[in-house]
């Protein structure tokens, strides 16, 4: 297990995001307790420029952030990189321009532009503070080499996992990545908007950078023994809803019925019964990604969690 990995029961202990320096000019940018709407992430400077991976959901929070890169010494960023479009991870692009060009896939671009103010419809009652949507304005199609100094950043697109447009961002000679949200440490995987089958094939393309050091899209920063439970989960839900597929139950039904076993550590276990909405699609011939109506999903994960809406926890 690597000294991150050693370390991460103590820096979950943290009630308020808090910087982790990875190596030297390195860092992530960890948001307690990882949930709904807090997510990790990071920002990497050779002191003369600064690269960001993602921001965050509040106006507040990204504000925290901004403050958090000037603190360490670091000059605020020419380049932002979004691992996709999601608002947790967007929302806050705004408060880093026009000195910042934010940068994604080419889907990440379009599902942000799509997807607006996307967290204000889930979670109306949230205070996000001023949001102005900023998609990315230099997109790339399967892979994209940026360098920080000294420092290689390599941003890879699996494929569709996640979501349409997903990066994740590999520092070679650090060993280092950032995955988004292909990995969730601690909480439950999500594939509503993306595909169950992609994101198997997502960690398999993570397992052989052989990192030593996983920061993930949300919790505390890990290692690479964090891809063994999120592939056994993925199987999990694949075995699962391939069953009542056949016996033609509706995914509710299904995911009531679930022993989550080991899985049941894990946060947001609601998020069981969207993942097998994403796998009956799959099953049905849809292609990944395929819009599936979150309205009844997310009614869905309400049911599942005993009647309470899901949460956003910024």
């Amino acid at each position: 297990m690597s000294h991150i990995s050693a370390n991460a029961a103590t820096w979950a202990a943290a009630t308020e995001p808090y910087p982790v320096q990875l190596a030297p000019g390195v860092h992530a940018y960890v948001q307690p307790d990882g949930g709904w709407c807090l997510n990790t992430a990071g920002f990497i400077s050779d002191g003369r420029s600064t690269t960001m991976i993602d921001t965050a959901a509040t106006e507040r929070r990204a504000r925290a952030l901004r403050e958090a890169v000037l603190a360490s010494g670091a000059p605020l960023p020419q380049l932002l990189v979004n691992t996709h479009h999601h608002g947790d991870h967007t929302y806050g692009n705004w408060v880093f321009l026009p000195e910042a060009t934010a940068v994604g896939h080419v889907s990440c671009r379009a599902e942000t532009l799509a997807s607006g103010h996307q967290l204000h419809a889930i979670w109306p009652e949230v205070d996000f503070g001023t949001v102005e949507i900023a998609p990315p304005t230099l997109t790339y199609t399967d892979a994209l080499t940026l360098h920080v100094g000294e420092i290689e950043v390599q941003l890879h697109h699996p494929g569709v996992a996640h979501t349409l447009g997903d990066t994740f961002v590999w520092l070679p000679e650090q060993r280092i990545v950032y995955t988004g949200d292909l990995v969730f440490h601690g909480g439950t995987p999500f594939v509503l908007m993306g595909s169950l089958a992609g994101s198997l094939r997502a960690v398999e393309q993570l397992r052989a950078l052989d990192a030593e050091t996983v920061v993930p899209g949300h919790g505390t920063i890990t290692g690479p023994e964090v891809y063994d439970t999120i592939e056994r989960y993925l199987r999990y839900v694949t075995e699962l809803a391939a069953q009542g597929h056949q016996a033609g139950h509706p995914p509710l039904e299904v995911a009531r019925r679930a022993d989550l076993g080991e899985f049941a550590q894990l946060r947001e276990s609601e998020r069981l019964v969207a993942n097998v909405h994403r796998a009956y699609a799959e099953l049905d011939g849809l292609p990944p990604g395929a819009p599936l109506d979150p309205v009844a999903v997310f009614s869905d994960m309400t049911e599942l969690n005993g009647g309470r809406p899901v949460a956003c926890h910024a």
